[in-house]
């Protein structure tokens, strides 16, 4: 069984906790929050940039690697390394991406990926 899908997935899942206070609350601030040059779509490095927040948040020493030094793990979990991460955001942008024009717009941000 491959572990990939479910350690990312987990980690999401922690992203999404650590952002939890300050979620945004429909696609539309969503995608303003992570448009940064306020052209109204986000390109893949908008993505990742925004989507990699609370990875380093939680990366508490700084390393690059979410790991037992950042805090508890669940069991049989293994470290995951930024770039790694990084990899999987860039896959999941492509997947959410429908239209393939190589942005996102609120729609999309607001789907599941395929």
């Amino acid at each position: 069984m491959n572990r990939r899908p479910y350690a990312f997935a987990a980690t999401l899942l922690l992203t999404a906790a650590a952002q939890a206070q300050d979620f945004p609350r429909t696609p539309a601030e969503y995608l303003r929050r992570m448009d940064a040059n306020g052209d109204g779509k986000v390109d893949e490095a908008e993505y990742v940039r925004y989507m990699s927040q609370g990875f380093l948040r939680m990366d508490v020493d700084g390393d690059g690697v979410l790991d037992a030094n950042d805090g508890p793990m669940r069991p049989g979990a293994r470290p995951v390394r930024l770039e790694e991460f990084q990899r999987n955001l860039i896959l999941q942008f492509h997947k959410l991406d429908r239209n393939r024009d190589g942005f996102l717009n609120a729609k999309e941000l607001s789907q599941p990926p395929m």
